[in-house]
């Protein structure tokens, strides 16, 4: 797991600072001949890249065995629905609903949370199941922890499974393929743990499962 997430992450890094400095350049060379829609285009290529490019050095580190954990205030609800967003677009679940509560702010690494979060939100609607994907987030304070609780309608994991989700390329057996490599919650997991937390299936029926994530307050 380690080694695929190196080897991974060192190969993107050269076409991430590539795009990243050629949507710089775009920016300042054509300033006075964009117009808004397509300044803001180039804005968002440019800070997609450089988000991706943190992401690939905390995976980088992370896989090294000395995860670089940088701390700071994260406010958890505008992470979750811009990554809200992105996924709808990404795997095609335009008709997909999302709801949370108030959430809460968090200390802690923003690329490396935001890598967990997506990897579960993205596995709720890959496997969805035959009612339109319903996905909703709450938090909980316990004692010294948050506990971030991530609720879907899909189909549901048998006991026997719960789990080998978390194994690495281990995929619920569906007759109906699921793109993907098996790694989403396995490295979900771990970069949660090196957040100082940790992740569980807390419950899982036909109506769906509940992962929660264990999070330090501060």
């Amino acid at each position: 797991m380690r080694r695929f997430l190196a080897t991974a992450s060192h190969d993107l890094q050269s076409p991430l600072r590539h795009i990243a400095m050629y949507a710089e350049i775009l920016l300042d060379e054509l300033s006075e001949t964009l117009d808004s829609e397509q300044r803001e285009s180039l804005t968002a290529i440019l800070q997609k890249a450089q988000t991706a490019q943190r992401l690939t050095k905390a995976l980088m580190s992370f896989a090294a065995g000395t995860p670089q954990v940088s701390p700071a205030p994260v406010e958890l609800g505008p992470i979750v629905d811009g990554l809200w967003t992105e996924l709808k677009a990404e795997v095609g679940a335009h008709d997909a609903t999302f709801s949370h509560h108030t959430l809460p702010s968090l200390n802690s690494d923003a690329a490396l949370l935001s890598t967990a979060l997506k990897n579960i939100l993205a596995n709720a609607l890959l496997y969805r199941g035959a009612a339109t994907p319903h996905v909703e987030l709450a938090a909980e304070r316990s004692g010294s922890d948050w506990l971030i609780h991530i609720s879907d309608n899909g189909r549901g994991i048998e006991p026997a499974h719960r789990e080998r989700i978390f194994e690495p390329f281990w995929k619920l057996p569906q007759p109906d393929a699921v793109a993907g490599a098996g790694l989403g919650l396995t490295a979900a997991r771990e970069l949660l743990t090196a957040l100082g937390g940790d992740l569980t299936l807390s419950h899982s029926d036909q109506t769906g499962s509940r992962f929660t994530i264990r999070l330090p307050a501060a």
